[in-house]
This record gives C-alpha cells, sequence and structure tokens, in this order.
C-alpha cells in the first residue's frame, strides 16, 4: 500500500501492519488508525492533513498505568500514556484516528497548534487532566483545575479524594 492509498474506514482489507506514511496502522471497529510516536507525531499527522484530514475533530488522552501490557498494533512500543487525535476528511466523509505513544519518563509531545488552531483548548485540557506536556504550545496552562492545583486527576496513581458539597436552602426550605 501506498502512503497515498489511505483506505476508507469501512475498508477491512486492511492488513496489519499497513504502513500509512511510514507508519505502522490497524482497524478499530471499522476505523483506521495510525500508530506513532513522539518522533514521527507531526509527520504524520502533518501527512494526513495534507491528505485531505483537514480537521481536527478530537484529542484525548488515556492513562494505561494497570494495562501497560495491553495488546497494541504489530511494530508498537505500549508506553503509559497514548494520546489519541481523531481527523475528519470533509469532502470524502472520512475519518482517521492517529495514537502517538508517550513515555511515562518523557511525557511530551510536540503541540499541533500549528497544523490545527483548533486543538489549542484540548491540549490544555490534557495537559490539565494526566501532565502531558505539548511542547511549541502557545498558552500550556489549566483550563479545568484551579492553577495552584497540584497534580493531575486523570492519572491513574492520582489519590482519590473528596470535595464536600455545599448546598444551598432552597427557597421556602427552613
Amino acid at each position: 500500500m501506498s502512503d497515498q492509498d489511505v483506505p476508507t474506514a469501512g475498508e477491512t482489507e486492511v492488513e496489519e501492519p499497513a504502513l500509512i506514511h511510514g507508519a505502522p496502522s490497524s482497524l478499530s471497529r471499522g476505523q483506521l488508525v495510525v500508530h506513532v510516536d513522539s518522533g514521527n507525531y507531526i509527520e504524520i499527522v502533518t501527512a494526513l492533513r495534507d491528505d485531505g484530514y483537514a480537521f481536527c475533530s478530537d484529542l484525548t488522552a488515556v492513562d494505561y498505568l494497570l494495562a501497560i501490557d495491553r495488546p497494541v498494533a504489530v511494530g508498537v512500543t505500549p508506553e503509559r500514556f497514548e494520546v489519541s487525535v481523531a481527523l475528519l476528511n470533509m469532502e470524502e466523509g472520512r475519518r482517521v484516528r492517529v495514537r502517538a505513544q508517550v513515555p511515562e519518563r518523557e511525557a511530551t509531545l510536540p503541540t499541533l497548534f500549528e497544523i490545527f488552531p483548533g486543538s489549542e483548548a484540548m491540549e490544555r485540557e490534557v495537559y490539565d487532566m494526566f501532565g502531558i506536556v505539548f511542547e511549541g504550545h502557545p498558552d500550556l496552562t489549566r483550563i479545568l483545575m484551579p492553577d495552584d492545583w497540584e497534580g493531575h486527576p486523570l492519572r491513574k496513581d492520582y489519590p482519590i479524594g473528596r470535595i464536600p458539597v455545599q448546598f444551598k436552602e432552597a427557597p421556602g426550605q427552613r
């Protein structure tokens, strides 16, 4: 398969590990998934954008602390964190997911802001909740938690705590 022959999500003849722009791919629930690491992340996402995947609809992360030995595509080394980016080709009605492995010891990826300016807030949310740093991001600050919050609440090793809820009296209740 050539780099230009990006299959549609409905095609099932993609054999693992078919290469998409040099990166292994797989099908997950009928959707094309391209597996990258921090070294080829920007290169692959840029190539997919140039192929017509011009809209980044989602960017999120997963902490696989408790499932580090999960099965992954052939040629992919699983890491604790994984950033998942959903790209759409609106002209052809196709989508592709990019799954980037992010090691715990160096939880960084380059920002997609220059390629997809709409990814700015999504990267801030991943930074805030998981602690993954997006290098080159124009404003990598907390977006959900207070600025002085310590830690990253969606990490699997984040301590479970409680925040007391305070209720106001309802009108007419005494």
